[in-house]
């Protein structure tokens, strides 16, 4: 819907404002609000989906190239998940170790590989674009597992709040 300002317009056939662009340009007609864009320059609620569409994607086929690569750094490293822009453009890998001292030497190896793992998500996806692969540690996991750790270590309370 658009806010129109209480203007007389007249146009005329020679040189005038033709276009809804020029009018808007020279005041005489607001803009849309942008609370009520459409699907052109507002939220688009598909895009999440498709994004989670994408990282399912390329998490697949990042692992399916991590087997062919002979990298003893990678041996034991898994995916956790991908997290994809809502443009395509970057991913963020989230992988995790059995050994938490390895993060270093890991990055280090998925730096490495990382060229030929986007180039690999290129060639198999029907992506226009391969999005750029940022791999991180998944800091999650392990600080879920540090509190069960905390938790089964801690004296059970049983206390259900009833009174006697």
């Amino acid at each position: 819907r658009w806010l129109a300002k209480p203007v007389c317009l007249v146009v005329s056939r020679g040189r005038g404002p033709r276009d809804l662009a020029a009018l808007v340009g020279r005041g005489l007609m607001a803009r849309r609000d942008s609370s009520s864009r459409g699907r052109r320059g507002g939220h688009d609620p598909a895009a999440g989906n498709r994004s989670a569409k994408v990282g399912g994607i390329v998490r697949r086929l990042v692992a399916e190239r991590m087997e062919l690569i002979d990298d003893d750094r990678l041996m034991m490293v898994s995916i956790t998940g991908v997290d994809v822009d809502r443009d395509l453009y970057r991913a963020v890998v989230w992988f995790t170790s059995l050994d938490d001292d390895d993060d270093p030497e890991i990055a280090e190896a998925f730096d490495e590989h990382g060229g030929k793992l986007r180039h690999h998500v290129a060639t198999q996806s029907k992506l226009r674009r391969a999005p750029i692969l940022e791999f991180r540690p998944d800091l999650a996991l392990r600080s879920a597992g540090r509190i069960e750790d905390i938790l089964r270590a801690s004296p059970v309370i049983e206390d259900h709040g009833e009174e006697e």
